[in-house]
């Protein structure tokens, strides 16, 4: 994906900074407004990956880009002790941490401020490792996919969520479409921050999926890198293994 690419392109600031800015800034409303924008069926793509852990029997996850936590809440139902929520965005955290309190999880899941180019964890820590809609908001993918490969425990499972481009008709071109002018249209009426969903299209649209990301998957050493298209290819999902 391009480096040109941030929420704000007037901004002085590094994507990375940006990322976490925009984050902060629709933090109130990104729950309902994905469930809007996915017609929810992105519940169906996590509970998808939520299984593929669930088959591994992990002691701990990290779940990175955590959001307002949802992957790493329904991540509750696998095996795993111990799961922690890596994010950038304290208001993104802070929704999920109430969430979190809620549903009375709070011994489980560990929601924590950090950098998915420099994670606080040791090497070989995680049986697990997810990102769900995130990795495309990564400053440098290398480097974090560096990172991610080197927190995880051999034999461990790396599992993307992210989305894709539909490649046959009709479909490439109504989600062309969709994303092109009607997302950002409702990013703008429900989110204080009108470029957030604008930045969140373009990315989508400029971000390498199918066997263009499992080639950099391999490029960082993972192995067993396979892709898996949801919903006509909208969305995809990608598991990947340390040697």
């Amino acid at each position: 994906m391009s480096k040109s690419i941030t929420p704000y392109k007037d901004s002085s600031l590094g994507k990375k900074e940006q990322i976490t800015q925009m984050f902060d800034n629709i933090s109130g409303s990104y729950d309902g407004l994905n469930r809007v924008i996915s017609l929810g069926i992105d519940v169906k793509w996590r509970k998808k990956v939520v299984a593929l852990v669930a088959a591994k029997n992990p002691e701990n996850i990290l779940d990175i880009a955590t959001g307002t936590g949802d992957l790493a809440i329904l991540m509750t139902t696998t095996s795993a002790k111990k799961i922690v929520g890596l994010d950038l965005s304290v208001g993104m955290l802070d929704v999920g941490k109430q969430k979190i309190l809620d549903k009375k999880l709070d011994e489980t899941i560990e929601m924590v401020v950090g950098d998915s180019e420099n994670i606080p964890f040791p090497d070989n820590h995680f049986d697990a490792i997810t990102v769900s809609f995130g990795i495309r908001n990564f400053e440098t993918l290398d480097k974090g996919l560096a990172e991610i490969y080197r927190v995880l425990k051999p034999n461990g499972l790396f599992v993307i969520l992210e989305t894709s481009l539909p490649t046959k008709f009709p479909f490439k071109q109504g989600h062309a479409f969709y994303t092109k002018f009607i997302l950002p249209i409702i990013g703008k009426i429900f989110s204080k921050d009108n470029k957030a969903y604008g930045y969140l299209s373009e990315s989508a649209a400029n971000f390498p999926f199918g066997e263009a990301l499992n080639n950099i998957l391999r490029k960082n050493s993972f192995i067993d890198c396979k892709a898996m298209p949801q919903t006509f290819g909208v969305a995809t999902i990608y598991t990947a293994t340390k040697k």
